[in-house]
């Protein structure tokens, strides 16, 4: 059995202390949103805390890590090194905080770019990581924060549109994984 405890302890000696305190609002919000949609608590709450757990490497490093555990870097990854932290954390939940679960890992794989047709884990983590408490960028976080709690799909759809516009309008680069999953929820939105 996992202990959550210890796993917070962990991360709260590897995180800075701004990014551990975002690595709670999203677990807390994950699993309010668990709550709501009739996910697992406990997966809930493991990749909310975990989502981020890659995040204590600088951008070279990240890289190197990446290679070390043979996991694909793409193009957009290799021009935005702070993208693979969610691979990587997808892996270090297993060979260093010892969470075997496909179910969370794959959550914390897509918390950055989300993917086409994700599972229910998937879109509460995603969204947990946009909307915690602690965020307060988005000049949306007023419409979307109660749509989350209201459908998760559409909520979703209006993220990645308000994502997508700020990265074409800064020239930030967009994943294609990201891209892709933004069609999809842009068909179902519009259906």
């Amino acid at each position: 059995m996992t202990d959550i405890f210890e796993i917070r302890n962990q991360l709260q000696q590897r995180l800075k202390p701004h990014r551990y305190e975002h690595t709670l609002g999203v677990s807390y919000t994950a699993v309010c949103l668990a709550m709501r949609y009739g996910c697992d608590l406990k997966q809930a709450e493991l990749a909310g805390l975990l989502h981020d757990c890659a995040r204590q490497y600088k951008a070279d490093e990240m890289i190197k890590q990446c290679q070390k555990y043979q996991i694909d870097i793409s193009e957009a990854e290799r021009q935005n090194p702070l993208l693979l932290h969610a691979k990587l954390g997808a892996q270090m939940a297993s060979s260093e905080y010892h969470v075997e679960d496909p179910v969370i890992a794959s959550a914390i794989r897509y918390h950055t770019t989300g993917r086409p047709d994700m599972t229910l884990l998937e879109k509460i983590i995603y969204l947990a990581d946009y909307i915690e408490p602690r965020r307060d960028q988005a000049p949306d976080l007023d419409i979307v924060r109660p749509l989350a709690f209201q459908d998760l799909d559409r909520c979703i759809y209006q993220v990645m549109k308000h994502i997508l516009e700020y990265l074409d309008q800064t020239g930030g680069i967009i994943d294609d994984t990201t891209r892709q999953a933004y069609q999809y929820y842009k068909e179902k939105e519009n259906n």
